[in-house]
């Protein structure tokens, strides 16, 4: 009897925990479930946010995105503690410390050549397609195409269905008559197919799209052999197409094929020009800004600025049309450096780098979201503000309005030939803007460290101006276009053209003291980044946001519905396309055994 009375006890004991057990995992599950869903509110309603950092920063930008006109002199005041000037008599302000040192050079090695009696394997077709600077990518890069599979390069037609919706092709836009003499000793180049070949064509072209950043070897072992085969071959969606690292005479191609023969119209160069003289005569000097804060360019990097329900609203409406968009928090956006700066952060990092009020800037920008309440404080602290509109009268403009790749060719040339170009994102146009600078005596480049800066301007009003503008010049330290201030090799070609830029040879012993003195040790660097605000280290160039490239690739996506009708490259006046063969997301597609920005 008591044996059973025991057993009972344990099995009513057991069955107790049990269901103790099960009482407290499911209090876990509820708990956690709670958790998760008050943390997607908070995605979902960036103005719960309870980061004190950004508590601050969110008042200035709603402030900002809910006045009007009207109420522009309101926003202007919390700029009260920004000086008109701030050390102006600061070295290399407006260029850059040992740039003397270096120069461009393009000329190709001895081992260089192309063997005049080798066979040439075909004809070789290119539909660039995006704005007018990823197509520039993608024209440099089929010149190194056709020199890698041994082709003639017909001219690249421009992709003219994509979100742009330009109708200009590439002699509207490039002289095209000096781009083929220029790059005559690598490539041969064609406007069009011979007669000859294109009668002797198949009702329809084959088409191919190769991956993207394919290393040089896949055109040599995968493409070339298709082509010889096809004898006429046309690569479609083409930007960057081509890697990043190649061997250095082909990055020397690139090169020549960018800086030199890729050479803007002569209509283009002089209206550029003459609103290059212009501000010249304004003021000796010039800042040339690349302002990007379009509503869907905003839209996309998933950031919050303040501006309410009406920004949750108009923001949300355009996310909605990029079905394969993450639902993103923009508290981890801003801290990982994706959200871009302000049109006022802008102006108050320009001031702290020591631009004063009497500073001239030219502004190459689309239609900015908010509008005229967003550039104010921009306006305020640079008062000499212009734009191409504002140069120029509507008569010098009309040739080119209607056109946006011609439009973004103007201001491409202005910033080209600024003092200075600062730019708040990551496109097409400044890595090509930057590359370009750099390799033309590395003029001063400045491009926001946004991880740190955003970190800088939510704590602005809680430090002196002082303190604030000496921390805006200590994290933008590799940031504005110094040389050595990028390893060659690390971040994007277009970026930092190492291979095209060498040393003086009588300044060696210079430079090498002044890396000495200069350039810190990786610890050392760590902990002196650290003891800043905030603790994450400065982002390296190379592994900075593709912000600007993915939106770009999502916006052509968005407004072009029929994806390879998009692709089409008529000859003259035969339609010559076929079903795509092969997408070119994979190696065994692209290897078609089977015959199968703007700105």
């Amino acid at each position: 009897m008591m044996g059973r009375a025991r057993s009972k006890s344990r099995q009513v004991l057991c069955t107790s925990i049990s269901y103790f057990y099960v009482i407290c995992l499911s209090a876990i599950f509820l708990v956690t479930m709670l958790m998760l869903t008050f943390r997607f509110l908070q995605m979902e309603n960036p103005l719960r946010y309870s980061d004190p950092v950004l508590k601050s920063r969110n008042k200035d930008f709603e402030a900002q995105a809910t006045s009007g006109a009207e109420d522009i002199p309101s926003l202007l005041r919390k700029l009260r503690d920004v000086p008109d000037q701030w050390d102006a008599s600061a070295a290399h302000v407006w260029d850059s410390e040992n740039a003397e040192y270096y120069y461009g050079c393009i000329k190709p090695s001895k081992n260089y050549s192309i063997d005049p009696n080798m066979e040439v394997n075909g004809y070789l077709l290119i539909a660039a397609s995006g704005g007018l600077n990823q197509q520039r990518v993608g024209i440099t890069d089929s010149v190194v195409v056709a020199r890698l599979l041994n082709a003639t390069l017909v001219v690249p037609h421009f992709d003219h269905r994509s979100y742009w919706k330009d109708p200009s092709n590439f002699s509207d836009i490039f002289d095209v008559d000096w781009f083929i003499q220029s790059v005559a000793p690598d490539v041969t180049v064609i406007k069009e197919l011979p007669q000859t070949v294109r009668k002797s064509l198949p009702k329809q072209v084959y088409n191919l799209r190769v991956p993207r950043k394919v290393p040089a070897w896949y055109y040599s072992r995968r493409i070339r052999h298709l082509l010889k085969r096809k004898h006429v071959l046309r690569l479609t969606k083409f930007d960057y197409r081509l890697a990043n690292e190649l061997e250095t005479d082909l990055q020397k191609l690139r090169c020549r094929t960018n800086y030199k023969a890729l050479r803007f119209t002569k209509s283009l160069q002089d209206i550029g020009q003459v609103l290059v003289d212009r501000m010249r005569a304004k003021g000796r000097r010039y800042i040339a800004l690349h302002l990007r804060f379009e509503s869907d360019m905003l839209a996309f990097s998933g950031c919050y600025y303040g501006g309410g329900e009406r920004e949750r609203r108009d923001l949300g409406s355009i996310r909605k049309r990029w079905k394969s968009l993450r639902l993103q928090n923009p508290e981890r956006e801003r801290r990982l450096g994706k959200c871009p700066l302000t049109p006022e952060e802008v102006g108050i990092m320009l001031r702290a780098l020591g631009y004063g009020n009497n500073t001239y800037l030219y502004v190459a920008s689309g239609d900015v979201y908010n509008g005229e309440a967003s550039l104010a404080p921009l306006k305020a602290l640079f008062p000499n503000f212009y734009t191409k509109e504002l140069l120029a009268n509507q008569v010098e403009l009309t040739p080119f309005a209607n056109f946006s790749s011609r439009m973004a060719a103007i201001d491409y040339i202005v910033c080209s030939r600024s003092d200075v170009f600062v730019a708040n994102n990551n496109g097409n146009m400044v890595r090509i803007l930057a590359g370009e600078r750099r390799f033309n005596g590395h003029k001063r480049t400045i491009r926001p460290n946004v991880r740190k800066l955003g970190v800088l301007f939510s704590a602005r009003h809680n430090m002196s101006w002082e303190d604030f503008a000496k921390s805006v010049r200590h994290h933008q330290k590799g940031f504005i276009g110094d040389p050595m201030e990028v390893k060659p090799g690390r971040g994007g070609f277009h970026d930092n053209p190492a291979a095209c830029i060498c040393e003086v040879p009588e300044a060696n012993e210079t430079l090498r003291i002044w890396r000495e003195q200069h350039v810190q040790r990786p610890k050392e660097k760590e902990l002196q980044a650290q003891s800043e605000v905030g603790s994450s280290l400065v982002i390296p160039l190379e592994d900075r946001s593709d912000l600007m490239e993915e939106f770009n690739d999502l916006r052509g996506v968005r407004l072009s519905s029929d994806t390879e009708a998009a692709e089409e490259l008529p000859l003259k006046d035969e339609v010559a396309d076929e079903e795509e063969n092969t997408d070119g997301e994979t190696e065994g597609e692209a290897e078609g055994d089977d015959d199968g920005d703007n700105y």
